[in-house]
């Protein structure tokens, strides 16, 4: 099963590939002179990014060179800084990772005892305030969110760093400090998206026979609910965690900015701003493929939620 979904993940890869470096083909008029800053450019600058970015050769001769260098972890060096791409990735990678890390700790045990508690007492008080709480985190966008907490918890409250980084590896508990703001910010909708489905499928599973001939043989409520129940419920859960990867990715772009991590976010907003193509690529590739491996990861997951996923 897992073979077959990374044949399948091949060919996605090369077509994203392809939009991806068609981004500079995209640019209205001469490519080089936009990126160079227009009209008032130097030609010697545009001769420059022309010989940079092979904008002398053939569009698909173009893209071969650049798809060479890419899958050998190099995509040439900024317009900006004159660094090797490769190497400011791997510097920021460790704090959009760790952020990362960060989010799913808090979405997944959530999400699981909202989900629980919701679904084993659907229409109960609790049941309906969690409904009520999760509609409203659902309509706040995490960038918002992100502003609200640095006002309550840094300038009014003053416990906790309004931006930085730092990495856990110096200081744990400073890395703490300053990750666990954006890491809420990120993970408040995840958490309300994803335990809404756990408790919608919790609700119909504990309906089924089978629960109740669990019930029946004098199964107690963690054989049931977590033996038998929650991996039939959890399905739908798993299929939107992995979509909401794409959005904690994009979402990521802007809480960096907010808090000011060093990380992927942060660097293609202002690679966006300088024009700098190579680096939008290759953050562009790198989430592409992030995606694909969540995708793979929820893919595996099925066949262990599902038996008969792994044989078909």
């Amino acid at each position: 099963m897992i073979a077959r979904r990374l044949l399948v993940s091949v060919p996605l890869l090369f077509a994203m590939s392809f939009v991806v470096f068609s981004l500079v083909a995209l640019i209205p008029g001469d490519a080089a002179t936009t990126i160079a800053g227009g009209s008032d450019a130097s030609p010697e600058t545009i001769a420059e990014i022309r010989e940079e970015l092979n904008l002398n050769d053939p569009f698909l001769v173009q893209y071969g060179t650049w798809l060479k260098g890419a899958v050998q972890l190099d995509f040439g060096s900024s317009l900006y800084t004159k660094r090797p791409v490769s190497e400011e990735l791997i510097e920021r990678l460790p704090a959009t990772t760790s952020l990362a890390a960060a989010v799913f700790a808090i979405v997944i045990p959530l999400s699981l005892l909202f989900g629980i508690l919701g679904g084993l007492r659907p229409g109960g008080l609790l049941d309906r305030g969690l409904m009520f709480s999760t509609s409203v985190v659902v309509a706040m966008p995490p960038f918002w969110i992100g502003m609200v907490l640095i006002s309550i918890f840094s300038v009014r409250l003053g416990w906790l760093p309004p931006y930085g980084y730092t990495p856990f590896s110096e200081d744990p508990l400073g890395w703490f400090t300053g990750i666990i703001m954006p890491a809420v910010a990120l993970a408040a909708a995840g958490v309300a998206i994803v335990s809404r489905q756990l408790r919608a499928g919790l609700t119909d599973t504990m309906r089924s026979p089978f629960v109740r001939t669990a019930w029946a043989k004098g199964g107690d409520t963690r054989q049931v609910v977590v033996g038998h129940a929650l991996k039939n419920s959890a399905i739908p859960a798993v299929t939107v965690l992995g979509i909401l990867v794409g959005s904690i990715l994009g979402s990521t772009v802007i809480v960096e900015r907010i808090f000011s991590i060093p990380g992927v976010g942060t660097y293609i907003i202002v690679a966006v701003g300088n024009m700098d193509v190579p680096v939008i690529q290759a953050t562009v590739l790198l989430f592409v493929v992030a995606h694909c491996i969540a995708n793979l990861i929820v893919d595996i997951t099925y066949g262990y939620l599902n038996p008969k996923v792994r044989a078909a």
